[in-house]
């Protein structure tokens, strides 16, 4: 089997992730934070290793500025349903994923928010950039955005676009999705005040793994889900500090582990030599498909610094579906459809089609690239006959 959805999830984990949530279930088997006893103080104190390993790798102030959570989708909800209020106006791009774009739309319909969607210009940092600030308007709470997309693989220019939003006394969220271990991301040198991403993608952590970074002065959402902390318990209103606040309940302390272990092996390997390795994959698969025929292309070339290592395309007269499955059957996974961001396919023009995407991971070999090409070559063959 070749793997090639890492866009969704990366496969396989690495060894050192594994043995992290082998040993946590071992040895970390009380709860954080619940008891004064020898086990839960050790437990506690391995998730606080993970936090400060997140909190350093991300450039947050402090250890307590990270927040677990299951995945990117619940950290971004906890924020935008946390900080958004009767009346607020948001910016948001116009190849959100449907994390981002379902509760906002939810919160629309509902009649509390409104939002805007900024158009976004591949290649062009300075015409995105401007389009965000265009879109601001006196009742705009904040902007919220991807930072590279996970269809198309397009960059955004979060640094600029944060600028942007504290010039204008705005919040600045961001969907690291596809982008958290494979591009540098410095909360504050950013001007980032909620980083949302999920730890079982490019961080390589287990399933059902998410964070949320805060900014140095973010201010505290409201909540969604309140209990019990093993912090302050006396008192019925939920702890008014960082991480407590969204930490009601047992936290996953296995996941966590992985977590660390996964931030371990991304600084090992370096951030910049992944980038560059995978790049180079996807470089050479667009590369030749764009000489096949029959193969349609949706970007341009991969250009360093404007993309994450992920490529969409489709044959000719073929569904994105029906491709995948023919794939499926030389033992390459993929992902066909629409990724779950109707509106990125509605700017590529691809919304009653999908793509077929692909994604490599450090995992991925030469040998693999080719592979998946030939059988592309096959396929389109076959189809022509």
């Amino acid at each position: 089997m070749i793997y090639l959805d890492n866009a969704a999830t990366t496969f396989p984990k690495p060894a050192a992730v594994q043995r992290a949530v082998s040993q946590a279930i071992k040895k970390y088997g009380a709860n954080p934070g619940r008891g004064g006893h020898e086990l839960s103080l050790r437990t506690s104190e391995q998730v606080f290793v993970c936090r400060k390993k997140a909190a350093e790798f991300f450039g947050a102030s402090s250890p307590d500025k990270i927040v677990f959570t299951q995945n990117c989708t619940m950290s971004l909800n906890y924020v935008l349903k946390g900080i958004l209020r009767p009346g607020d106006h948001v910016v948001v791009s116009d190849m959100e994923h449907n994390a981002v774009m379902r509760p906002v739309f939810s919160l629309s319909e509902k009649g509390i928010i409104s939002y805007g969607m900024a158009e976004t210009f591949p290649g062009d940092f300075d015409k995105t950039a401007a389009a965000f600030k265009k879109c601001i308007r006196p009742e705009t709470k904040a902007i919220i955005c991807i930072h590279a997309s996970n269809v198309f693989g397009t960059v955004l220019p979060i640094a600029d676009i944060g600028k942007t939003a504290h010039e204008n006394g705005l919040l600045f969220v961001v969907d690291a999705a596809q982008s958290a271990g494979v591009l540098p991301i410095k909360v504050d040198e950013m001007n980032i005040d909620y980083l949302c991403l999920p730890c079982h993608k490019a961080l390589y952590g287990p399933m059902g793994t998410g964070m949320i970074v805060f900014g140095k002065d973010a201010p505290l959402p409201e909540t969604i889900i309140e209990g019990g902390t093993g912090s302050d318990s006396v008192n019925y209103n939920q702890p008014s500090f960082l991480p407590d606040r969204f930490e009601s309940g047992t936290i996953n302390v296995p996941g966590i582990s992985g977590v660390g272990a996964g931030i371990d092996f991304v600084s090992e390997k370096g951030l910049e030599r992944i980038h560059r390795y995978e790049m180079n994959i996807i470089k050479m698969m667009y590369g030749e498909l764009k000489k096949r025929n029959g193969i349609l292309l949706y970007t341009a070339e991969p250009e360093d610094g404007f993309a994450v290592p992920l490529l969409s395309f489709n044959f000719e007269g073929l569904s994105s579906e029906a491709a995948a499955e023919k794939l499926n059957g030389f033992g390459i996974c993929t992902r066909a459809g629409l990724h779950c961001a109707p509106s990125a396919h509605k700017k590529f023009r691809t919304l009653n089609i999908g793509t077929v995407r692909v994604c490599p991971s450090v995992f991925t070999n030469h040998n693999d690239a080719i592979f998946l090409l030939k059988c592309i070559e096959k396929i389109a063959k076959g189809k022509q006959i």
